[in-house]
């Protein structure tokens, strides 16, 4: 009997100092997560949408402000066409048009420009041949091709190429003497010619509508 008395002393004791430790709050005890009904809903903000930015250069840095409109406008009534496409032809197109001056191939340059300009290119070939002389001339590299204007009147598409370029020159008599220039000093040029062309036409080809000097 006394050890059942003893042994009801010491679980109350021990029963007292739990309640001590375990039932007291001291202000640092962790607060107890709530249910899930009790607690407040949780905001979920939405994460921005990152807009890229708008390129400024919508057809490249070889286009001058002034003929966006214009491009815009050709590539609107005709969705095939390409800016970049459009200058490396004009590229080609300026090569092959000197060329055909300078060996005097009218035919060549009867599809390449229109008929004022031909008609400017064969009087210059007719006074040239009526002089005797001959071009030895070379085109030794375009180093730029830049769209200056574009503009759309109807369906007449007109668009404006600047290119500096660098031209070796000779001109030589009946009997193949020079009398101007030299293979060995080539110069820059810089010509600003226009090319035309009817839209939406079964002629696919822009010709050479003017010559100018930058």
């Amino acid at each position: 009997m006394f050890y059942v008395v003893l042994l009801g002393m010491v679980a109350g004791f021990l029963a007292l100092r739990l309640y001590m430790v375990l039932g007291k709050r001291t202000g640092h005890e962790q607060p107890l997560p709530k249910p899930a009904e009790d607690r407040a809903p949780i905001t979920v903000l939405p994460r921005p949408i990152e807009t890229p930015v708008e390129s400024r250069e919508l057809f490249g840095r070889n286009i001058a402000p002034r003929a966006e409109t214009g491009l815009r406008a050709i590539v609107s009534a005709e969705p095939g066409f390409d800016v970049s496409r459009f200058l490396e032809g004009a590229q080609s197109a300026y090569r092959m048009i000197l060329e055909a001056y300078w060996s005097g191939d009218e035919e060549q340059l009867a599809w390449l420009a229109e008929d004022d300009v031909r008609a400017a290119f064969v009087a210059a070939i007719a006074e040239r041949a009526e002089a005797g002389h001959t071009l030895d001339n070379r085109l030794v590299t375009i180093e730029r091709a830049a769209i200056t204007d574009a503009v759309l009147t109807g369906k007449a598409a007109r668009i404006t190429v600047r290119f500096d370029a660098v031209i070796a020159a000779v001109t030589r008599d009946r009997d193949g003497v020079v009398v101007a220039g030299s293979m060995t000093d080539a110069v820059e040029t810089h010509d600003i010619w226009t090319f035309a062309r009817t839209l939406k036409s079964s002629d696919p080809n822009w010709k050479l509508a003017d010559t100018d000097e930058a």
